[in-house]
């Protein structure tokens, strides 16, 4: 079966494409998805675990980057896995691309996905594949806009803070010359010196020093399978409003 997602990110395609690429930062925005291992640059293993009403399913994957285009923003990644329980398979390739938006980036996913065994049954019908999925979709869009955010946060904290330790030493270094001469302290070169440092900490330049240690993320809980058949159900009634109101 195959379906299209896409989802909005606040930062243009250019600042949008290495967070998308950071697997280690994105895998625990996705609802209960868990990195285990990179295994190299191209490849990684995780778990999936998705709630069926009663059925809690839970795949170990593998998946590989079979295309990287930097430039055009653009990959292509192939997964498969095993239910833990042995209750069938999935595999899956996927293909997601930026375009530019007014909010910033539009990601579009393309997804073709193959179940086999007992999940084919729990999951059966494109239309509950698909609510899944856009579920799923728009909680990982809110999860990676929140890091987003507090990654942005952190970036401004440090910048401060860079800013007005540079202009301190700066203030001081001058009063101390000019006690020593006794002249009028002249806080021209203080003030320069700390507009330097505020330039170099927006002008995207690392700040020098012990960097900021990154938060851990906290991996995103499994969808409930409960609310996925309800949206599927009002999914369903609208459709069926919908095409009697033609």
């Amino acid at each position: 079966m195959q379906f299209t997602n896409n989802f909005e990110v606040s930062l243009p395609p250019d600042q949008a494409w290495p967070v998308l690429m950071d697997i280690e930062s994105i895998v625990p925005c996705m609802p209960g998805a868990e990195l285990v291992e990179i295994v190299d640059d191209k490849s990684f293993k995780g778990k999936v675990a998705v709630k069926l009403g009663p059925v809690a399913l839970s795949f170990l994957c593998n998946a590989v980057f079979e295309e990287v285009d930097n430039t055009a923003h653009t990959a292509r990644i192939k997964a498969s896995g095993a239910d833990a329980k042995g209750r069938g398979n999935a595999n899956t390739t996927i293909r997601f691309g930026l375009q530019p938006s007014a909010k910033g980036s539009k990601v579009i996913i393309d997804t073709d996905l193959t179940l086999s065994g007992a999940v084919a049954q729990y999951g059966r019908g494109v239309g509950m594949i698909q609510t899944v999925a856009n579920q799923i979709i728009s909680q990982f869009s809110k999860n990676l806009e929140a890091q987003i955010s507090h990654g942005r946060q952190a970036g401004e904290s440090i910048g401060s803070a860079a800013s007005a330790g540079n202009v301190g030493a700066g203030v001081d270094a001058g009063a101390a010359a000019g006690a020593g001469t006794g002249a009028t302290p002249a806080p021209a070169a203080g003030a320069t010196n700390g507009m330097a440092g505020a330039a170099g900490a927006t002008g995207g330049q690392a700040p020098t020093g012990p960097r900021t240690p990154r938060p851990p993320v906290q991996p995103a809980k499994p969808i409930s399978g409960f609310s996925l058949i309800l949206s599927s159900l009002w999914a369903m009634i609208r459709g069926w409003f919908g095409g009697s109101s033609r």
